[in-house]
């Protein structure tokens, strides 16, 4: 199973980790969860939009990243599982 991961657990920072899979699985722990969770979500959305990908897993430990940290974990997360 390829997995690509990147980012941090460090403040301000995400950590993604990016698997294959059958279907879209998305997991969101956040710090901000009960304000941000759907804003987080969408973010991974649409990039996955972007990446014209479906079937994956995407786990998201988020400690207060700001949106284009976020897109910036998942696409690195993603280059790196593709490689």
């Amino acid at each position: 199973m390829k997995v690509g991961t990147a980012g941090s657990l460090e403040s301000n920072d995400a950590f993604i980790t990016v698997s294959e899979s059958n279907e879209l699985v998305i997991e969101i722990t956040s710090i901000v969860d009960k304000f941000f969770h759907d804003q987080i979500k969408k973010v991974i959305v649409d990039t996955l939009k972007e990446r014209n990908l479906t079937n994956v897993k995407v786990v998201c430990q988020d400690k207060g990243a700001l949106d284009y940290t976020i897109k910036a974990r998942l696409m690195t997360a993603i280059d790196r599982m593709e490689k």
